[in-house]
């Protein structure tokens, strides 16, 4: 295994990855424009193949996203949390005095503890309000059955 980090992904790669990860893929369009539209973003790869990423959605004001994926085999080897870190470093050094920023991550399948160890908390709804999300399309919510429909096929 021999693990590098770089600023840049591909389409083709991130959606290799989704693939590995059981996730249908994105519209390459559509994934292109978020790449585009990344304040920051950092690439694992191993040797040649991209492996994992993180994105920064962020606008310079007080609140911020990552959104991360990683191949299921590279998982609790340190690549994810150096990941996330390096994310956290890129926004750390856009601190000004008396700024602050709120960042969100989600955490799936037991990745409290990883990033709890990088400084996050999980959020209550007494602290934070209830997590919401609605997904835009020409149909209210966007299934898997309606992805194969539009052709995007998940092998």
């Amino acid at each position: 295994m021999n693990i590098s980090y770089k600023n840049d992904i591909s389409v083709d790669e991130v959606n290799a990855i989704r693939k590995s990860m059981g996730w249908r893929q994105d519209n390459p369009e559509q994934l292109q424009a978020a790449l585009d539209g990344s304040a920051f973003i950092v690439a694992a790869y191993d040797n040649d193949t991209a492996i994992g990423m993180a994105r920064l959605i962020w606008d310079g004001g007080g609140g911020a996203s990552i959104s991360n994926i990683l191949c299921p085999e590279y998982s609790k080897q340190g690549i994810e949390s150096a990941l996330i870190a390096s994310v956290l470093s890129f926004l750390r050094g856009k601190l000004k005095p008396g700024y602050g920023i709120q960042v969100d991550i989600r955490a799936w399948q037991g990745q409290e503890a990883l990033f709890e160890s990088l400084g996050f908390q999980i959020s209550t709804p007494e602290r934070r309000g209830i997590p919401m999300h609605i997904c835009l399309v020409d149909q209210i919510e966007l299934t898997d059955k309606m992805f194969r429909q539009m052709g995007y096929v998940r092998e």
